[in-house]
């Protein structure tokens, strides 16, 4: 891992800006990715219903993810820990948010016609995808991946076997996208909550956030001794260092789930198709239940998916209200 070099230079704005290794195994990712993606939505042509600004958004995820882990991001993660903070938070929040804008189920759906078509959707509907795909299991990978990683034994084991590196970085983008999917996206898959149960788990997802910070902004020893131990001289005092990834993960993860939250808010805000779903059937069915009980009229008098016999039951409520006064 290029962050182990015992040679690495000391951490300025000039090797921060100047400091690059290639990553060809990430490289090869996301040309893949990439090449993958775009041949996709070729293949969907002018029926396609993703969004030229949804591509750019997938691209720039691809290729953000890869500045991570080549540039200095990733080149100083293993020996200033505040700067593996930084990285992390990129590659759980920012790069997945990039990537789930993209819609890239909806492209590989759409890639395909006729029964073809037909077979990938059974399979975005099965139950395997349905559970990945389920809030609640995006929830627990996003919270078991942020706790397990900084509250536990795995730093120093990832510090005496470089692999786990690999495996941690790609376990962040994973469980980043696994939660962000269900609650940004708009894919072919179910479930598909309603946007208040959305905006709800990510402001309930700060919750990890909050805890791994104030956990390690707080600690009055070092958590974790051989990682620590790989410091170079220059480095930050390895308690420091902890404190200040810890001010890191509170105040930047809470503040970029913030914004994904208000992002999300803002869109259901000028979308009528989102304000619709805002609250889900369940509150709908409420609704027209308190209608139908305050106003006398059969159910079917309001169970029109337009609303417009909703409307006039309701308008016949208020003139016997007023005969009624």
């Amino acid at each position: 891992m290029p962050g182990m070099d015992a040679d690495l230079s000391p951490l300025t704005w000039s090797t921060f800006f100047t400091t690059w290794h290639l990553e060809a195994g990430w490289l090869e990712a996301a040309v893949l990715l990439i090449g993958g993606y775009l041949l996709a939505r070729r293949s969907a042509g002018a029926t396609s219903t993703v969004r030229p600004w949804r591509v750019v958004s997938w691209l720039v995820g691809v290729v953000l993810m890869w500045v991570c882990v080549a540039s200095a991001i990733g080149t100083y993660a293993m020996s200033v820990f505040w700067m593996h903070m930084v990285l992390h938070l990129m590659l759980i929040m920012v790069v997945p948010t990039l990537l789930v804008l993209g819609h890239p189920l909806t492209v590989l759906l759409e890639a395909f016609h006729g029964p073809a078509r037909a077979r990938v959707q059974r399979v975005l509907h099965s139950w395997p995808v349905t559970v990945l795909s389920h809030p609640a299991t995006g929830v627990l990978v996003y919270t078991a991946t942020i706790i397990g990683t900084h509250l536990t034994g795995f730093m120093d084991s990832m510090a005496e076997h470089s692999w786990l590196m690999t495996a941690e970085l790609v376990l962040y983008v994973v469980a980043g996208y696994l939660f962000l999917m269900p609650l940004l996206g708009e894919e072919p898959t179910k479930p598909n909550p309603p946007y208040l149960v959305r905006i709800g788990l990510l402001v309930a997802a700060m919750i990890p956030d909050t805890i791994v910070g104030i956990v390690l902004l707080q600690t009055n020893s070092v958590l974790f001794p051989r990682m620590m131990a790989m410091h170079p001289g220059w480095a930050p005092d390895p308690l420091r260092d902890i404190q200040t990834a810890g001010a890191l993960m509170w105040a930047g993860g809470d503040g970029l789930m913030m914004a994904i939250a208000v992002g999300l808010m803002i869109s259901v805000i000028t979308s009528p198709e989102r304000r619709a779903r805002m609250t889900g059937t369940w509150l709908e069915g409420a609704r027209r239940s308190a209608l139908v009980e305050h106003s006398g009229e059969g159910l079917e008098d309001v169970t029109d998916p337009d609303g417009e016999e909703a409307l006039a039951a309701y308008n016949r409520m208020l003139a016997r209200l007023r005969e009624h006064e």
